[in-house]
C-alpha cells in the first residue's frame, strides 16, 4: 500500500520547537537568535530593542531600522514595541542546504549618534521534509536462473532535512522471494538493496511488484515510496561495473551550455544485448536536473543550463548502468563548482545626511555606506575609495561599512554641490568594479556681507525735478543665497543740517532705487552727501555702507534782478552835465542773477531809447555812457528803458527805465518836471494826493485873504495882491508837501529843481533859486528803442550805486540850504 504524508506538520509541533531552542542574547557584541524553520508569518522572535539597550522612545528619533539583503525578505521589526517578527516563510533547506548550522544575518542600523549592530539568527531544522526517492519507479530485470543469496541494489531516498530527521530507514512491502538489505558505499552514502530468497521461475511468474517505503528518524515519522516492478528473465549473469565508484569533478562557474563535464564508464562482461549498457541518472537534486545531463549511450554528461557558484557550490549525483538484459550498477559524480569572479561589488548607502551646512567642522559624517560582493575569497574581498580629489574620505566603520567624513571646511560660494563618485574594487582575475554617485548639497550660512559695485557713487540731478521720481539705483550683489542673499536698502545719514535726508529723498529697500521726495534748488542746495546701507537678511545679518554724493544741476529759473535803479520805481532821474565829454560815465545799472555758470551771465541792452541815441551801455557792464558831446539843439531829456537778460536757454530778462536830464547844474531843473508814482501807488492814491493838494491850496489862498484883510483893517499895508504875498511863507512850510502834493502844472511863485534820493519811494523835492533859462520843452520824455544784445560772461559791479547816491545827496543838501538862506 502507498502513503505519502507530504510537508503537513501542526501548530503546537511548530511551538513545541520553539520551546525547546528559544532564542538567546549573546554576551558579545551581536546579538543572537535562535528559531525554528517554516515559523507563521508575525511569529515573535524576540524583543530586539530591549536586548540592543534601547528606549522604545528613541527608536523612532534614532531611526532604528534593519539593513540587510535578507532581513528585507524574512524579518521586521516594530518601532512601537521593539519586537523582531517573522516576515516570510523561512526554509532551511533553501537557504542552507546541507550546511549546519544555518544562520540569517542582519544589521540593525541607529542614528544619531551612528551605530551598526549585527544580529545573527540561527534557523533550525524540523521533520518538514518528507524522504523521495529520485524516481517513481524502479525496474529490475532478473534472471530466473539467479540463485537466492543475490542482491539487487536499488535507489536511495533522500531527505534534506538534518539530524535525526534526516535518518532514512527502509522497508520492503511483504513477500517471499525478497527480502531487503542496505549496501553502504565508500563515502557513507546507504542504498538499499533486495536480497533473492528463493529461486525464481519465470514460467511460474515472470513479473513482481513490491513497494519500498523509505522513513525519517523525525517526530513524526515521515516516509515516502517507490514501486519496485520485478521482471524475470533469462540468464543474464554480469553486472555492468563503473570504472570508478565516485566521480569527483571540479568546474569552473558560467561555463557555457553543452559544455563537457566528466564521462562516466561502465563495463559488462556479457555479449550480445546483455551487454548493451545505457547510462541515466538515478538521483540527482533538482536543481541539477536544470544544469546537467547525461548521454544515455556514452555517459557524458553535459551543461545544459546556468552554473552558478553564488546559487549552489556543490552538485552530488548518482548515475546509473543498466546493461540489456536488466542488471543495473550505480556511481556517484560529486562536481564541485569553482567560483569565478562574476559579480561585481554592491555599493548600499544605508544613510545620507543632504544638505550639509558649509560651516561644517572636518570630521562630519555625512554618509554610510554598505560594500558588499557575492563572490568569494579574493573574489569577494573589495577595496573602496573616492574617485574624484574631493574634500570627502572614507573610514571604516566595522565589517563591510564605511563612513564618509569631510576633510576639509566647505564652501558654499565656491562650490553648492558634490557629485561623489564612490568606486568599490574587488581583488579578483580580471577586477570588477562598481560606481555608485552620492548627491550632496552645500546648504547656505549668512558668511557674505552684501558688496556694493562703488564705494562711492556720484549723481547729477537737474534742479525742479518733479516730486516723487526715481533719480538714480545703487546696487548690491550678495554670494549667500535665499534670505542670506536678500538684501534691503535704508539710508542711514546725511549731512544736512537744514532738513532731514528723509524729506529730501527716499529709497526703495528692495530695487535699491532713490526716489525725489520733492523738488532739488541748486540755489538753496548744490551738494549733498548721503550714506547708504545694504543688510541682508540672514540670521545674523551683515551689511555693508557706500557714499552717494547727489550734485544738483542749475537751470535757468532765475530772473535777473535789477539792484540799481530800483525797478520798482517807473522814473529814476539822473543828471548828465551838459559839458560831459564822449564817455562820460552816467550811470551803471546793477543786476544779479542767483542761477551759476552760463543762467548767470548778464547782458545789458537798450530797448527804448530817444532817436538820435545820445548814450552808449555796456553790453558785459551795463555802464551807460556819453555816445558824443551835447549841442544847443539836442534834447536835454532822454528816456531809456534798459532790458538785462541772462544766458540760459530759454533766456530770462528784467527792464528798468532811466529818465536822464542833460544841464548845466541841478538848479537848471524845471519845476515842470513831474514824478510818476511808484509801483506801490495805486491810482486811488493819486486821485487822493490831488485832493488833498487841492485842499492845502485853498486853505492858503483863504489864510492869505485873511492876513490880507487884517492888514487892511491895521492899515499897516495897503491891499496886497496874490503875486506879492511874502514868500517866506512857504519856507515855514515842509517842502516835502510840495514835493509830494505837487506837479509841474502849480502856479508856485518859485521855480524849483527836482532832487531824486536814492529810493524812489521817498522822493525830497527841494526850492531852489529860480532859473529862467531852462525850457520845460527841454523836459519832455523821448522815448526810443534799442536792439538786445548777447549775454555777457561777468554780473556788473555795484560800486557806482555809492557814486550817483553820494552826489545826488550832498546836491539835495546844498539846494535845502540855499532855501532856507
Amino acid at each position: 500500500m502507498k502513503t505519502h504524508q507530504g510537508k503537513a506538520y501542526k501548530g503546537w509541533q511548530v511551538a513545541f520547537y520553539f520551546l525547546i531552542y528559544g532564542f538567546c542574547h549573546s554576551v558579545s557584541a551581536q546579538i543572537h537568535y535562535s528559531i525554528v524553520e517554516e515559523m507563521r508569518k508575525g511569529s515573535f522572535v524576540g524583543n530586539l530593542a530591549k536586548d540592543l539597550g534601547f528606549n522604545i522612545k528613541e527608536l523612532s528619533d534614532r531611526q532604528f531600522r534593519l539593513v540587510s539583503h535578507v532581513s528585507e525578505k524574512y524579518f521586521s521589526v516594530q518601532l512601537d514595541n521593539g519586537n523582531l517578527y517573522i516576515k516570510d516563510r523561512i526554509d532551511r533547506e533553501t537557504l542552507c542546504a546541507a550546511t549546519d548550522p544555518c544562520f540569517l544575518t542582519f544589521d540593525v542600523l541607529v542614528e544619531n549618534p551612528l551605530n551598526v549592530f549585527n544580529v545573527k539568527v540561527e534557523i533550525q531544522d524540523i521533520n518538514d521534509n518528507v524522504p523521495k526517492f529520485y524516481l517513481e519507479t524502479i525496474k529490475l530485470d532478473i534472471v530466473e536462473s539467479t540463485l537466492p543469496g543475490a542482491r539487487f541494489l536499488l535507489q536511495d531516498a533522500r531527505d534534506p532535512d538534518l539530524g535525526s530527521n534526516s535518518i532514512i530507514s527502509y522497508l520492503l512491502s511483504d513477500n517471499q522471494y525478497f527480502t531487503l538489505g542496505e549496501k553502504t558505499n565508500s563515502v557513507g552514502t546507504k542504498y538499499p538493496e533486495i536480497i533473492l530468497e528463493k529461486s525464481l521461475d519465470r514460467e511460474t511468474q515472470s513479473y513482481y511488484e513490491l513497494i519500498l517505503t523509505a522513513s525519517d528518524g523525525g517526530n513524526p515519522t515521515l516516509t515516502g515510496t517507490v514501486q519496485v516492478k520485478i521482471s524475470v528473465a533469462d540468464v543474464n549473469d554480469n553486472f555492468p561495473i563503473f570504472t570508478q565508484e565516485v566521480y569527483k569533478v571540479t568546474l569552473n562557474e558560467n561555463i557555457p551550455h553543452n559544455t563537457l563535464v566528466v564521462s562516466v564508464k561502465a563495463n559488462d562482461n556479457d555479449e550480445g544485448s546483455n551487454a548493451e549498457i545505457t547510462y541515466s541518472f538515478s538521483n540527482i537534486p533538482e536543481d541539477g536536473l536544470n544544469v546537467f545531463g547525461i548521454d544515455s549511450n556514452s555517459g557524458e554528461i553535459i551543461t545544459k543550463g546556468n552554473v552558478d557558484f553564488e546559487r549552489t557550490k556543490t552538485y552530488e549525483m548518482s548515475v546509473q548502468a543498466q546493461d540489456g538484459g536488466g542488471l543495473v550498477s550505480h556511481a556517484n559524480v560529486v562536481v564541485q563548482v569553482i567560483d569565478m569572479n562574476d559579480n561585481a561589488p554592491e555599493i548600499t548607502l544605508n544613510s545620507l545626511s543632504s544638505p550639509i551646512s558649509e560651516d561644517s567642522l572636518p570630521g562630519t559624517v555625512i554618509a554610510l555606506i554598505n560594500i558588499h560582493d557575492k563572490d568569494s575569497e579574493e573574489n569577494g574581498d573589495v577595496v573602496c575609495e573616492i574617485k574624484d580629489e574631493l574634500p570627502f574620505k572614507l573610514l571604516l566603520s566595522s565589517g563591510h561599512y564605511y563612513k564618509i567624513i569631510t576633510t576639509n571646511a566647505m564652501d558654499r560660494e565656491k562650490i553648492s554641490y558634490y557629485n561623489i563618485s564612490i568606486v568599490a574594487t574587488d581583488k579578483g582575475s580580471p577586477p570588477l568594479s562598481k560606481i555608485s554617485n552620492i548627491s550632496l548639497i552645500i546648504s547656505d550660512v549668512n558668511d557674505n556681507p552684501p558688496v556694493f559695485q562703488k564705494s562711492h557713487y556720484v549723481a547729477y540731478i537737474t534742479e525742479n525735478n518733479l516730486p516723487g521720481g526715481s533719480i538714480y539705483s545703487v546696487q548690491a550683489t550678495d554670494s549667500d543665497t535665499e534670505e542670506n542673499g536678500k538684501i534691503t536698502y535704508s539710508i542711514v545719514n546725511s549731512d544736512m543740517d537744514k532738513f532731514p535726508v528723509f524729506s529730501f529723498l527716499s529709497i526703495n529697500p528692495v530695487t535699491g532705487v532713490l526716489y525725489a521726495q520733492r523738488s532739488f534748488d541748486y540755489e538753496d542746495q548744490k551738494e549733498f552727501h548721503i550714506q547708504i546701507i545694504a543688510k541682508d537678511n540672514g540670521l545674523l545679518s551683515l551689511s555693508t555702507n557706500t557714499t552717494l554724493t547727489i550734485c544738483v544741476v542749475d537751470q535757468n529759473d532765475n530772473t535777473p534782478k535789477i539792484l540799481y535803479p530800483s525797478p520798482e520805481s517807473e522814473n529814476v532821474f539822473e543828471m548828465v552835465p551838459l559839458a560831459s565829454e564822449q564817455g562820460y560815465l552816467v550811470t551803471k545799472v546793477v543786476a544779479i542773477d542767483a542761477d551759476s555758470g552760463h543762467n548767470g551771465w548778464l547782458s545789458y541792452n537798450f530797448i527804448q531809447a530817444s532817436e538820435p541815441i545820445y548814450f552808449t551801455i555796456g553790453y558785459n557792464t551795463g555802464e551807460i555812457r556819453t555816445s558824443r558831446i551835447f549841442q544847443e539843439k539836442d534834447n536835454f531829456r532822454q528816456r531809456l528803458v534798459v532790458l538785462v537778460k541772462d544766458n540760459g536757454e530759454p533766456s530770462l530778462s528784467a527792464t528798468v527805465t532811466l529818465n536822464l536830464v542833460a544841464a548845466e547844474d541841478f538848479q537848471h531843473v524845471v519845476p515842470e518836471l513831474g514824478i510818476q508814482p511808484t509801483n506801490g501807488e495805486t491810482q486811488s492814491n493819486v486821485q487822493f494826493y490831488l485832493v488833498i493838494a487841492l485842499a492845502l491850496i485853498t486853505f492858503f489862498f483863504m489864510l492869505t485873504v485873511i492876513l490880507a484883510v487884517l492888514s487892511k483893517c491895521r492899515k499897516d499895508e495897503s491891499s496886497t495882491s496874490f503875486s506879492t504875498i511874502n514868500p517866506n511863507i512857504y519856507s515855514q512850510m515842509d517842502p516835502q508837501l510840495f514835493s509830494r502834493y505837487s506837479t509841474a502844472s502849480l502856479p508856485f511863485p518859485l521855480s524849483y529843481d527836482v532832487c531824486v534820493a536814492l529810493d524812489s519811494n521817498e522822493s525830497d523835492f527841494s526850492f531852489l533859486k529860480p532859473n529862467p533859462n531852462v525850457p520845460i520843452d527841454n523836459l519832455l520824455d523821448a522815448d526810443n528803442s534799442g536792439n538786445a544784445k548777447e549775454n555777457v560772461e561777468e554780473p556788473p559791479t555795484t560800486n557806482n550805486i555809492v557814486e550817483v547816491s553820494a552826489n545826488l545827496h550832498s546836491y539835495n543838501l546844498f539846494s535845502q540850504q540855499q532855501i532856507k538862506d
